[in-house]
């Protein structure tokens, strides 16, 4: 059988499946899903999503934001009853790094993520399309057609994907997530639908250190963008011109 009668073939048997409403990943019912979403507007691109993270404000030692991620889209934490045969195949959808200057010593942490870029790679090398782009700029999978061939994975320059090795339990209905597929930071879609902030900004507002901004990018009256025109804003590997929804102040 041809690769491109394999796809169809596959295709065709998602579609029946969820027609039936049938698991096709682990402790993941199509039907559920569909009927534990709020209802929501489509994408639109008069929006384009972003996120300024200033690690000026960003405290070394804090990781609010991860928990926050963690426990809004139930992929670790404290109370996680994930099983993992290593502690590299544990799950990393937000991430606290650190960086040192080698000549002053200077020393930052900053959360790294999904850069939600508009050129995302991730995309572009993904043979089903489960790697995709919305038309607001976010950078989602598609977990009911991920192969879980990994490509997007070695393509994304941040390691900003994580591969589930194991069979997972208690997931969110909102967040699902299959052994065999990979995952990373939505930005939170399930709260940008219904015009929320997402979990991490939130969490970091509430502690007071405000590092990290959420807004239309598009909408020169939006926080963010104000924030932009004032103080600018950095990419990481800026000069792979991918334009990042995510950037930086005080790198």
């Amino acid at each position: 059988m041809s690769r491109q009668e394999t796809d169809s073939s596959r295709r065709q048997f998602l579609g029946q499946a969820a027609a039936a409403g049938l698991l096709i990943a682990p402790g993941v019912m199509l039907y559920k899903v569909a009927q534990a979403r709020t209802p929501e507007m489509p994408a639109s691109a008069i929006n384009r999503w972003g996120m300024l993270i200033d690690t000026n404000k960003c405290a070394t030692g804090c990781s609010d934001c991860v928990s926050a991620c963690q426990t809004e889209n139930g992929w670790g934490g404290k109370n996680s009853n994930e099983k993992h045969s290593a502690i590299t195949q544990k799950a990393q959808w937000i991430r606290k790094v650190k960086l040192t200057d080698k000549l002053s010593g200077y020393v930052q942490s900053l959360p790294l993520m999904c850069q939600h870029c508009e050129s995302p790679p991730c995309v572009d090398v993904c043979p089903t399309g489960a790697s995709m782009k919305r038309a607001d700029g976010l950078v989602l999978v598609d977990k009911h057609i991920c192969i879980g061939c990994r490509y997007c994975m070695m393509a994304c320059p941040y390691k900003a994907r994580s591969f589930v090795h194991e069979t997972l339990t208690g997931q969110k209905p909102y967040a699902p997530r299959g052994k065999g597929t990979v995952e990373a930071c939505t930005m939170c879609v399930q709260r940008v639908d219904t015009g929320r902030t997402p979990a991490c900004v939130e969490a970091c507002s509430g502690e007071g250190h405000k590092a990290m901004y959420f807004g239309d990018l598009k909408d020169p009256a939006s926080e963010i963008s104000k924030r932009l025109k004032k103080y600018g804003g950095s990419e990481i590997r800026s000069d792979l011109d991918l334009n990042t929804g995510v950037r930086y102040q005080g790198l």
